[in-house]
């Protein structure tokens, strides 16, 4: 009889385990997906928008992390890989636009001169005067973001400058996000015993390389998601999974049509919300965990505007948190056509809504969000003009939240799963396209390899 795998989840996570496994098992092995979805990819979605291609979930992957570029050349996809044009993005603050700071590890800044402008001069004083101000760190320390900033720096630091940032990456804010989640070479210098919080900042600063800092690909995520599948051989099943059993040969996952997949190995590559249901039966000390991870939902609105749109050369508006809804409801603008180059005939932009703790993109509908991204467009750059397509994606409970503390959570949780059992998904080691690929490689042999640490 030959081997069996089931995974659940068709995102990225789960198309990459699944493609591990076939790469280690061969062709006769089974690998069957479920996944009730239209299309497979979970939160990377690739529509056409004015007769192109654009990414409505995550749009770029960190190009100077491994995972992604071994993987495109793996895939003999390294020539679809593009690089962002260089323009920079900008910040509003204050009902007005400001430039990016440069100099700065997810907006902590290593000197006070990079906030000039974007903060009063109490906080840019405060900034300079804080390697003589007494500062003490325990070693292994996971504070919030906010809660060593906002100390050392200033509340207008947080919420102008490192907010911006961290709202684009996880929907969150500094408060729901710990510090070596976010910034774990900063956490690494302070254990390394820096003095003060600019000392740790420029000793965690990476050094200039060559290069964009962002990749994308030309045609979309689609492009890969579409190899991954053809490369992996499995058999998509369209239906969600209810809960995993144990069985003789090993695993059963039942589906909501009553349909048992046996298998001598699962991975389960879903969103932490999904997981507690699966395998509380089996693995009632992951389940507990998995509650522990909070989520927010956020929206996306793609437009079309007509070619020649007076947009500005930047490749988008970060919004600091606290800015009045009534002035402006977006926390980041995409200008895509800028920042990946224009393709076509029209100006392609994103604007994404919704943050930890509001029900902007559960509960806002799609005229509404609409109309909100024409008057945000106006707001931040006078323009007013009709879009020519548009296309509103929603992504509920999908942005986890990597709070003080994850590292041990996620320990916890996989400490708390069965052997050939195994989890991957973005919740885990980092939301990006780069993290996932790895943790789902990591989920891959965990099953393939039970006896072994991963």
């Amino acid at each position: 009889m030959s081997a069996a795998f089931c995974v659940v989840g068709g995102g990225i996570s789960g198309l990459v385990a699944a493609y591990r496994l076939r790469m280690a098992v061969g062709p006769h092995a089974d690998i069957t997906l479920l996944d009730p979805a239209d299309r497979l990819g979970g939160i990377l979605r690739t529509e056409r928008v004015g007769g192109q291609p654009l990414d409505v979930g995550a749009e770029a992957f960190v190009a100077r992390r491994p995972e992604v570029p071994a993987l495109l050349a793996e895939l003999g996809l390294a020539g679809r890989r593009i690089e962002t044009t260089g323009v920079r993005p900008l910040i509003y603050s204050g009902a007005r636009l400001h430039p990016m700071p440069q100099g700065t590890l997810q907006g902590i800044p290593a000197q006070a001169s990079s906030l000039l402008g974007l903060v009063d001069d109490a906080t840019v004083a405060r900034i300079f005067d804080e390697r003589a101000r007494p500062f003490s760190w325990r070693p292994g320390a996971d504070p919030s973001v906010a809660e060593l900033v906002g100390d050392r720096f200033g509340i207008q630091v947080v919420q102008r400058s490192v907010d911006p940032l961290l709202a684009g990456v996880y929907a969150g804010s500094a408060a729901t996000i710990g510090l070596r989640s976010a910034a774990p070479t900063l956490a690494a210098a302070l254990d390394r015993g820096a003095r003060n919080l600019t000392d740790a900042v420029r000793a965690a600063l990476p050094p200039p390389a060559p290069g964009s800092v962002f990749g994308a690909l030309d045609g979309g995520y689609a492009v890969l998601l579409d190899e991954l599948h053809r490369r992996a051989g499995v058999n998509w099943v369209q239906v969600a999974a209810e809960r995993v059993d144990r069985s003789g040969r090993g695993w059963e996952v039942l589906d909501d049509e009553g349909t048992r997949w046996p298998a001598d190995a699962v991975v389960l590559a879903v969103p932490a919300p999904r997981l507690p249901k699966l395998v509380e039966h089996v693995a009632p000390r992951t389940a507990a965990a998995a509650r522990r991870i909070p989520v927010a939902s956020a929206a996306v609105v793609a437009l079309a505007l007509p070619g020649g749109t007076p947009l500005p050369q930047q490749s988008g508006v970060l919004v600091a948190s606290g800015e009045p809804r009534n002035l402006l409801n977006a926390k980041a603008v995409t200008l895509s056509s800028r920042k990946w180059g224009r393709r076509g005939n029209v100006e392609l932009v994103r604007l994404s809504f919704g943050r930890f703790g509001d029900d902007l993109a559960r509960q806002t509908g799609d005229d509404d969000l609409l109309a909100w991204a024409g008057r945000d467009l106006h707001t931040l750059f006078g323009v007013t003009v009709d879009p020519v397509d548009c296309h509103v994606q929603r992504w509920i409970d999908a942005m986890p939240q990597y709070g003080p503390g994850h590292a041990e959570l996620v320990a916890e949780l996989r400490a708390g799963l069965p052997p050939t059992l195994a989890v991957a998904g973005g919740y885990l080691d980092g939301i990006g396209v780069p993290a996932c690929v790895g943790a789902a490689g990591r989920a891959a042999a965990a099953v393939l390899n039970p006896g072994r640490p991963h």
